[in-house]
């Protein structure tokens, strides 16, 4: 139902695609160089080999996560579809105007988040396939380095060690993409769309603009909590997506000494550009859900440092042995409940 063409065009539009700048780094060969210590340090082990890194521009990344968020709303748009064969004469007027609505939603908000990412490691969690990719957004990238007053090749290698990491999380932790999805699934089964009555005969009752989206990007799922179970649902994603992005940020500032020649306050340069949003992007960021997406890098991060300076990898990464293992909401906060449940 949802017009994904529009949403397309919408995206590339709002993503303000432009040329292609040269980064003057190899990433996939940087990549390729930079795999062995991260698999090394990490202590995982991916089933399938780490995907080649793809340099891309803005509209092909949210090609790439329109792709992606079509595997997450289809089935709410299916439950719409029955809604609205009982609006009668008016069904084909509101599933056309729903799903442009829905598609214009779709591709401002992806667009928006195609001009602030850096690198993805982009996998479906309720499909199998497309296999996952790992992109690297070059405008971003640049414009990011240049911001920044980075040492280019040094900000590239640790941006690029992020993502290698989220590739040997997933690849390498057999349970980790399927917990996720079945979380997410679980979710999408609680969202449902009502046709109210009004002076037209029937309107859809939708979320405002963003809310729907926001649902179900990792970042976003902490939007508008409507029932215990949602809610519930919705703290277990955050605490796992926030151990994922913590762990990825860890390791990242762990080899930094190793592999990052000029890696001396990268760690602050990244915490500025993060916190360095004008007003409007601040109000947009947090309709989104993405200021949820902040938190669970800073929350995630101090309880990989706080395990890792108690037990080193061998106790951090006693995290990745069963959904169980991961912590709670409470433990996330106060890792020193999680060790000592752990230890127990």
């Amino acid at each position: 139902m949802i017009d994904w063409g529009v949403a397309r065009q919408i995206a590339r539009f709002a993503s303000r695609s432009g040329d292609m700048p040269d980064l003057g780094v190899d990433l996939p060969a940087l990549a390729r160089e930079l795999e062995a210590p991260v698999g090394e340090h990490t202590g995982l082990t991916p089933d399938e080999p780490v995907p080649a890194v793809e340099v891309v521009g803005r509209s092909e990344w949210a090609e790439a996560n329109l792709a992606t968020l079509s595997d997450l709303l289809e089935p709410v748009a299916g439950r719409m579809e029955h809604r609205f064969d009982a609006a009668g004469p008016f069904a084909g007027a509101l599933r056309a105007g729903t799903g442009v609505t829905m598609a214009a939603e779709v591709g401002l908000v992806t667009g928006f988040m195609a001009q602030h990412v850096l690198g993805q490691y982009e996998l479906s969690l309720l499909a199998l396939h497309p296999r996952p990719r790992l992109l690297m957004v070059a405008p971003n990238l640049d414009q990011a380095a240049t911001k920044l007053g980075a040492d280019r090749e040094s900000f590239l290698r640790w941006v690029t060690v992020h993502e290698l990491v989220h590739a040997f999380q997933f690849g390498g932790v057999p349970w980790l993409r399927e917990h996720l999805g079945g979380l997410l699934g679980d979710y999408l089964e609680t969202v449902d769309v009502q046709i109210s009555s009004g002076v037209a005969g029937g309107a859809p009752s939708l979320p405002g603009p963003g809310e729907l989206v926001a649902r179900f990007q990792e970042g976003g799922l902490a939007a508008l909590v409507q029932s215990p179970a949602q809610r519930e649902i919705m703290e277990r994603v955050q605490v796992a997506m926030a151990v994922v992005e913590g762990h990825a940020e860890h390791v990242m500032d762990a080899l930094a000494p190793q592999l990052v020649p000029h890696h001396e306050g990268l760690r602050d340069a990244m915490e500025r550009r993060r916190d360095d949003r004008s007003a409007p992007q601040r109000i947009l960021m947090r309709l989104l859900g993405m200021d949820m997406k902040m938190r669970q890098y800073r929350e995630g991060k101090a309880f990989c440092d706080a395990v890792a300076a108690e037990g080193g990898t061998a106790l951090l990464n006693r995290v990745w042995e069963s959904p169980d293992a991961l912590p709670t909401a409470a433990e996330l906060r106060r890792p020193a409940r999680w060790t000592a449940r752990i230890a127990a």
